[in-house]
């Protein structure tokens, strides 16, 4: 079976993200609103990550990628995931940019 090149950046970043401590809880959280790639837990705080990866620093890169438009969307999805649950832990957003070969975690990387 061919994996895609986006489900082998986030199996990459969750295999990173659970070396640094942090505890897988959901992959590929769906709803109408969009798309979170990976839920952890790291210590009380549930964490919202966003994977991005980029062949070049062309057109802003992985960062440059994560515009306002996109920070929106993932705060409504994880609205949406937190509904669910019925309380609300402590939160936030994190990005693991993939770029050529290097990785880069960037933790509270927007606030909601």
């Amino acid at each position: 079976m061919m994996v895609s090149r986006g489900a082998a950046a986030e199996q990459t970043a969750a295999d990173y993200l659970t070396q640094q401590g942090l505890v897988l809880v959901e992959r590929n959280f769906r709803c109408r609103l969009g798309e979170i790639d990976l839920i952890m837990r790291d210590g009380q705080t549930l964490v919202f990550i966003e994977v991005r990866q980029r062949a070049s620093q062309q057109f802003g890169g992985a960062a440059g990628s994560i515009d306002g438009r996109k920070q929106q969307k993932l705060i409504a999805t994880a609205q949406q995931y937190l509904a669910r649950l019925g309380k609300t832990p402590p939160c936030r957003f994190d990005a693991l940019l993939l770029q050529g070969q290097s990785m880069e975690w960037i933790r509270d990387a927007f606030g909601a």
